[in-house]
């Protein structure tokens, strides 16, 4: 009976020796790597599907929630900063990528597409890379209006007032599209714009899905929004269409995806071959080809005429770095007079 006993007894300590750690490869390096992405899960999962696909590597996706977009996910890599559980963080935009940048969660890693990727849209360092880009974008409802706004300015005008939304400005591209306000302006002429914004009664959504659907149902006529936000609708045969905005003067704002590798990646050699799959050519061409229609952020990648009529607008010629240097005095603005009272 002692004897029976200890066999019980081994046989679940083997059982954990043999696959606690999870499923090795040849060369006993964990076949997992683990991502926490921002991005949309009906346009990230193909993704990384086809990396698990072309390479066996098992990807375990932590996604975040749309109201919290971005800041979730960074909030929770710092938390877990001495004890990383992700290997890879794939941000849907790239402000607070800086800010993980500064509070050392990650590690330099140039992939080989970071040559080719322009040099605005990559960290010198290696700390994170550019692939593909949203643009912020004017959403309005065609069957509401037939003459939109073509600048931002007019939003804060007496006739869309009250009849015009954005998504929360402390979360996602919007917190990032605040803060280039204030390294392009200044902070007296973009809390100026954010206060007239609140005077004219601008109506705040909780993400910019939910700004789009206002748009979309008519509850609203003009809002705010990504251009994947937009084409979205569009496609789903919504009364919309949207605008480029400030076209005549600095341009719209284009917000690259990026990636970078966790400092203490559990499984970074796994987490490098995905840095390597998404900056790689063949993802950008299948974002541009994607319901998203990203922006390919490199020279000659095909996309459909829709999406090279949008890589053929105007853009905002912005500093991220400087942009990430007024996040924080942008949001506590935000904070503290712009949702103030609402």
């Amino acid at each position: 009976m002692a004897t029976q006993k200890k066999i019980w007894v081994f046989i679940p300590l083997l059982i954990t020796l043999l696959f606690g750690c999870g499923p090795k490869d040849n060369n006993g390096e964990s076949n997992r790597v683990v991502v926490y992405t921002s991005w949309d899960q009906p346009h990230s999962r193909p993704i990384l599907q086809k990396f698990e696909e072309q390479t066996g590597i098992k990807v375990d996706a932590v996604y975040d929630a749309e109201a919290s977009k971005t800041a979730g996910l960074v909030n929770r890599l710092i938390a877990e900063k001495n004890n990383p559980r992700a290997d890879v963080f794939w941000n849907s935009e790239i402000v607070r990528t800086l800010v993980l940048k500064e509070k050392e969660v990650l590690a330099p890693y140039k992939p080989p597409a970071w040559e080719e990727t322009p040099s605005s849209f990559r960290d010198p360092e290696g700390y994170w890379t550019g692939f593909a880009g949203r643009a912020r974008v004017l959403i309005y409802n065609t069957d509401l209006i037939t003459n939109p706004p073509t600048e931002l300015k007019a939003l804060t005008e007496s006739e869309w007032k009250g009849r015009a939304t954005i998504a929360n400005p402390l979360f996602g591209t919007t917190s990032t599209e605040v803060a280039t306000w204030f390294s392009l302006w200044g902070s007296e002429k973009a809390e100026g714009f954010l206060m007239a914004l609140k005077n004219n009664d601008v109506i705040i959504s909780t993400g910019n899905a939910t700004a789009k659907d206002a748009v979309a149902s008519g509850e609203v006529p003009i809002g705010l929004t990504d251009t994947d936000d937009a084409w979205g609708a569009m496609q789903n045969n919504k009364p919309v269409d949207m605008v480029f905005l400030d076209q005549a003067g600095e341009g719209a704002l284009l917000i690259p995806n990026t990636v970078c590798l966790i400092k203490g990646a559990p499984n970074e050699t796994n987490a490098k071959k995905l840095i390597d799959f998404l900056t790689s050519r063949e993802v950008s061409e299948m974002l541009a080809n994607s319901r998203a229609g990203q922006i390919p952020l490199k020279k000659d990648i095909p996309a459909p005429s829709h999406v090279e009529a949008w890589a053929s607008k105007k853009f905002k010629q912005v500093d991220f770095e400087a942009a990430y240097k007024e996040l924080d005095p942008a949001m506590q603005f935000v904070r503290d007079e712009f949702l103030e009272a609402r």
